[in-house]
């Protein structure tokens, strides 16, 4: 092997998991490794979920020595790495040591569980506070702060920690903790501090916000040590942080002293690096287009697992009423991005299955046959379509209509009190009316997605194609659904899984280069992203003319839902 081979390594830390993956100039990966990471719960308070930077960095290490040993590489070859992480709140002290986030006694001493997970809605109240303001900060949020970003959850650790404890402690959303924790240089990342930390675009941070909230103390005399990204100190993606890997991280790690490490990215922004620049094979054939940067702007990244974020970068700022953002120098310099997203997606599946009387029968049935719970399910839709003599599974369920905010409305209505509805329920609990169940929640899904391009389309953008990644791109009958309904092709990329972490090491290869141009970081991107999968909107016009009348039906429903709340009030005041 030619010693002028050079790899990056990506880094993808997940609500349950932390990944490394080595990455070859070509977007090849070389090898992966995948180590569980551990989450504190509360069995007294359903809202609490820890975490402990030092368990998530022991497993970085175990899985970034795992690569090198599968893969056979040497270190001197591994050129970057990039991280990225969910959006939850790290908290350290000036040393870098943990600081204990957990209510009671030792909260804002040195301790390990010292993360506020994305998923923690502990700062309700907090939130609330917050979006009574009218500050400028919330322009940049849809309107509406959600209770899951930062700022919530740091007033909360306020309310409940001496001031002098608070005093020693730094703020960091996690794909930054882990960048500082890697080169020892406290540098954010735009990234980070503006999409969850209320850093306004072009702005900065805003001084009268903190002081009307409670949170004066963070001003710091304009020098904001305890959030950082004051005075320059603040990056676009993948620029270099520092100088590379710290001895100490390096020796952790396996890897070589001053290895460049480029500034992170929240996953979701990685799943969107990861898969907005493929080229695509539509019927067998590779398209020879190679897209431009410019192509960016009407490609929506979707990324798809437990919940769902949607993410498009624009050349300028577009102010959407319920969906984050807009966000400037996100992931390119000089670009803007939004976020939209729908709070639970796989997890309403489960939810929706597992919850369903003949749900044991439906297991029992998969182990006997061999096969996977999906595909019994679509096995009994299949027969319900012959028996019923109809085209489509749609047609099925003409006559249903399912709201899917079991978990709230993250967008674009931006509704923590949005609820779940069924209309069109009978008396059956069969194993045939889970099939449809099952279908009728991809469908809403699907309605809700549709939502979401067309309030984002309506505001300015211009998404023609919506490029997928997570676990729900390997469901092709939803992947369908998702083209038939919002009318535009969808893209599945090779791997649905590793997206998210190819994006990370591209962030390494963008550090390691220098870049720091736009063209030039979408140039990597094209040449690292192998190609997708197009599936096009394919819907007979009597099916999609049912779509049409079932998405106007679940627009109605959203206002249905909203009026009767008020009667609800008023008949309680």
């Amino acid at each position: 092997m030619s010693s002028e081979t050079h790899y990056f390594i990506g880094i993808d830390i997940g609500t349950g998991s932390a990944r490394a993956s080595l990455v070859a100039q070509n977007g090849e990966i070389k090898a992966s490794s995948t180590k569980d990471t551990i989450t504190w719960r509360d069995q007294h308070d359903h809202r609490i979920f820890e975490q402990s930077t030092n368990d998530i960095w022991e497993q970085i290490c175990t899985a970034v020595k795992d690569v090198l040993k599968q893969s056979n590489i040497p270190a001197t070859a591994v050129r970057g790495l990039g991280f990225d992480a969910t959006c939850s709140l790290a908290v350290s002290d000036f040393e870098g040591n943990p600081v204990t986030v957990t209510k009671g006694g030792d909260i804002g001493k040195n301790g390990d569980r010292n993360i506020i997970l994305w998923a923690d809605h502990r700062a309700e109240k907090e939130a609330e506070l917050i979006n009574s303001t009218g500050s400028i900060v919330l322009n940049y949020v849809g309107g509406t702060m959600s209770l899951e970003m930062e700022v919530p959850k740091i007033l909360w650790l306020k309310k409940h920690m001496g001031s002098a404890l608070f005093a020693r402690c730094q703020f960091f959303d996690l794909p930054d903790f882990f960048t500082y924790k890697a080169t020892g240089d406290n540098t954010r990342s735009f990234c980070s501090t503006t999409c969850k930390c209320s850093y306004v675009p072009d702005k900065g941070w805003q001084p009268d916000f903190f002081e009307r909230i409670g949170l004066g103390e963070l001003v710091d005399g304009g020098d904001w040590k305890q959030m950082g990204a004051a005075r320059g100190q603040v990056q676009a993606a993948g620029s270099p942080v520092g100088h590379g890997l710290s001895k100490k991280a390096a020796e952790e790690l396996g890897l070589v002293e001053g290895t460049a490490v480029g500034s992170g990215l929240i996953d979701a922004y990685a799943g969107w690096m990861g898969t907005v620049a493929a080229r695509y094979t539509e019927n067998g054939q590779l398209s020879h287009v190679l897209p431009s940067l410019d192509e960016s702007r009407h490609r929506l990244a979707a990324v798809a697992g437990t919940s769902t974020c949607h993410i498009v970068q624009s050349r300028e700022g577009v102010f959407v009423k319920g969906v984050w953002g807009p966000y400037r120098d996100a992931a390119f310099p000089g670009w803007w991005m939004n976020e939209g997203g729908q709070s639970s997606t796989g997890q309403l599946i489960h939810f929706i299955l597992t919850t369903h009387h003949s749900y044991p029968e439906l297991e029992e049935r998969a182990k006997q046959e061999g096969k996977a719970i999906h595909i019994v399910l679509l096995d009994i839709l299949e027969k319900l379509r012959l028996e019923n003599h109809v085209e489509t599974y749609t047609e099925l369920m003409k006559d249903v209509h399912f709201y899917p905010d079991f978990h709230g409305n993250r967008s674009p209505i931006a509704d923590p009190r949005m609820r779940g509805s069924i209309v069109g329920l009978e008396l059956d609990s069969s194993i045939a009316d889970l099939a449809r169940k099952y279908y009728l929640t991809l469908e809403a899904i699907a309605l809700q997605t549709r939502h979401i391009v067309d309030s984002l389309n309506a505001a300015g953008h211009d998404i023609t194609s919506l490029y997928m990644s997570g676990g729900q791109a390997k469901n092709a009958v939803m992947m369908q659904l998702f083209a038939d309904t919002c009318g535009i092709p969808i893209v599945l990329p090779k791997s649905h899984s590793e997206a998210v972490v190819l994006g990370a090491a591209m962030l390494g290869r963008i550090a390691a280069q220098g870049v720091k141009e736009g063209e030039d970081m979408w140039k990597i991107m094209v040449e690292m992203t192998p190609p997708g999968t197009l599936v096009a909107p394919a819907a007979p016009p009597k099916v999609k003319k049912l779509l049409d009348a079932k998405y106007k039906i679940f627009r109605e429903t959203i206002d249905i839902q909203k009026r009767w709340r008020e009667q609800i009030e008023e008949a309680m005041h």
